[in-house]
Formats: structure tokens, sequence, C-alpha cells
């Protein structure tokens, strides 16, 4: 009786948003085909499985994809009771990548836990507990948003904690992009500009403070105002990209024939999956699949403007514009046009816990989307 009563939501009609179901399922479709074609020489040299990071990926789709269906059918309202848990639950998870034995260090960085013999990144599901958070905190205090105390601080602690787990992990890029879009959701609830100068007076200097003391974000920023700087070193994986994009002309090679994803750009299957997608594709597809990101967008942005809460306005603006606007910093890093960064491409780069992250971020839009659109 429980579980029907958290499923079902009196009132409210069942159907989805047609446009933001048939988007999700072909966009995860779509990065599935392009991972595999991708990843298979590469899993191969070095796995001996070509399917490696495919199967993978699968299988978190599948998972991904089961709390999807959960997600997009329980009641919001019930969902909400959670979200000091949830929040508690992602700080627990962040710690925990600092715990020896737990952790999991990567290239300088401790940004995994163990699971077995998988890991899991527990700053992508900041990128979800966050928007909720601050979309339920909002609405619940929309009141009293006038005051720092009652409205702005609890919000605001809670965002800098999540930010500052997330640099000790040794990952700017991810921690300054997840305060952005918790900027976009001050700002959307109504918070006064007075804090956001207040924000930048203090953020901003840091960023150059943080930037300044590493040498791979250095040398990273130098390569992308200096492209010419260290080609063979820190400039190497964007330029290989540029040429790679180049050499897919209008049509593309076909898929799975692409070549320079064999030895050119390292790490392809992940961040730089889209250099692969386009060689393969062409500027043909690379446009197609830009418009498909634009009805996945207008079916997010059209259900947020529709929503009869400030509570469903602020969770589609949030977790839409958490997906999108890493779709757009993924590839404006691809074709150089921003430095390089760790945020994977939504739907396409290897990565279980990116797609499953992003699987239920999508359910919990299409949840909203039903009393959107059929209220």
């Amino acid at each position: 009786m429980a579980f029907q009563l958290a499923m079902e939501q009196p009132g409210r009609k069942t159907r989805a948003d047609t446009l933001l179901v048939s988007s999700i399922l072909l966009l995860t479709g779509l990065g599935l085909v392009t991972l595999y074609s991708a990843s298979y020489a590469f899993a191969d040299r070095f796995f001996g499985n070509s399917l490696y990071f495919f199967s993978r990926q699968v299988v978190l789709a599948v998972f991904g994809f089961i709390l999807y269906f959960i997600v997009s059918r329980i009641n919001l309202e019930l969902l909400r009771l959670w979200v000091l848990p949830m929040v508690a639950g992602t700080i627990i998870l962040c710690l925990l990548t600092f715990v020896p034995g737990i952790g999991v260090m990567k290239n300088g960085a401790t940004r995994w836990i163990a699971l077995g013999s998988s890991t899991y990144q527990p700053s992508e599901l900041v990128k979800l507990v966050l928007p909720f958070y601050l979309a339920h905190i909002f609405d619940k205090k929309s009141d009293r948003l006038d005051s720092f105390s009652a409205g702005v601080l609890p919000p605001t602690m809670i965002t800098v904690v999540f930010f500052v787990l997330i640099y000790m992990q040794n990952n700017f890029s991810t921690a300054f992009f997840v305060l952005l879009n918790a900027l976009i959701l001050f700002y959307l609830a109504g918070i006064k500009l007075r804090y956001f100068f207040a924000a930048a007076a203090i953020f901003l200097p840091l960023s150059v403070f943080f930037v300044l003391t590493r040498e791979h974000r250095l040398r990273r920023f130098i390569s992308f105002l200096w492209p010419e700087y260290d080609p063979q070193g820190s400039g190497y994986q964007v330029r290989s990209s540029i040429m790679t994009i180049s050499s897919g002309s209008f049509w593309g090679k076909g898929i799975g024939q692409g070549t320079r994803k064999i030895a050119s750009v390292p790490e392809i299957h992940s961040d730089f999956v889209f250099a692969s997608f386009a060689e393969e594709g062409g500027f043909f597809a690379v446009a197609l699949v830009f418009i498909l990101f634009g009805l996945f967008a207008f079916a997010v942005y059209r259900s947020a403007l529709k929503s009869q809460s400030l509570f469903g306005q602020l969770l589609s603006f949030g977790l839409g514009t958490m997906i999108l606007s890493q779709i757009l910093l993924n590839t404006a890093v691809v074709v150089g046009a921003l430095p390089a960064t760790g945020i994977p491409l939504p739907f396409f780069s290897a990565g279980g816990s990116s797609l499953a992250t992003t699987l239920i971020m999508c359910g919990l839009l299409v949840n909203n989307s039903r009393e959107a659109l059929h209220v």
C-alpha cells in the first residue's frame, strides 16, 4: 500500500512528455553506439576485450534505466522528505574518497570509491543531489529569501561544503562547474544580486589562486592561450582532438571507420569521445546530434516554465541546466574553445557513474514534466 501511494500521484495524468522521453532514449542509444566505436580498439589493446568499456556501459545503462523508471513515477513530494538524508549520504560518499582502502587514487586524484571490482565517483551524485536540495530549500523558504540567515545562508553552506569536498579530491573543474550551476538556481530563486557580487569577490580570486598553485592546471591554461606552448604535452590531447574532428569533413568516415581514435587521441572513449563521433559522422552527424540536444533542451525548459510550483520549476531548470551545460562545456573543450577539463559528455562518455546519474536526473525531469504538461 505504501509503495502504491509512493508511485501514484492522485489527480495527475501519467502520460510523460513524448519529446523528452524520445530524446533521452535516442541520446542514450547513440551514446552507446559511439562509445563502442570509439573504445573497441583501445579496449582490445589494453584489456584484451574489445567490449570492455561497452559492456560495462550497457550494464550501467540498464541499472540507470531501472532507477530512471522508479524516479519518473515516484511521488516527488515523498522524495522531498528524504532530501536531507540524500545530502548527508552524498557528503559521506565524498568523504569516503579520502579513506585509505576505500578511496581510489588515479593520476594524483582521489575522486573514486571502490565498489568491488568497479569504482564510483561521488561527485557525479552531487550534480543530482545539489540541484534537488536547492529546489527544495528555495521553495520551502520562498517567503524568507530576503533574509540572509534564514533564506541564503543554509543553501550557501551546503553548496560550499560540496565545492570544498570536490576540490579536495583534486577535481577543481567539477567543483567550479557545480558551483556555477548552483549559482544559476540562486539567481532563478530570486536571491538578491548583492550576494552574487559578494560571491564573485570571493571565488574569482580563489579560482585564480587554485589555477596558479597546481602545475597541471596552469599548463592546461597556458596551452589553451598559447597552443604551441607544449604541443606534445599538455596541449597534445586537444590538438589531436581538433585534427580528428577536422578529418571527418562533412559526411564523416562512417561508423566504426574512424582511424585517429586508435592512437591519436589519448583516452578518446572518455572525455574526448565527441571527437570520435565527429570523425565518423562528420559535420552532418554533429549538426543532427546538436538538433537532438536542442530538442532535449526545449522539452526540459518547456516543462520547467509550465510547472505549477516553484520546486518543479527550479528542479527542471537545475537538473536540465546541469546536463546541458556539461554538453556545452565538454564539446567546447573538445574543439579547443575552452581549456581542458575533466567534465564528461553526458550519454556518451565512458563512465557508469556519469551515465547512471544522468539517467536518474532524466527520470526526475520526466516525472516533473507529467505535472507541468498535464495539469
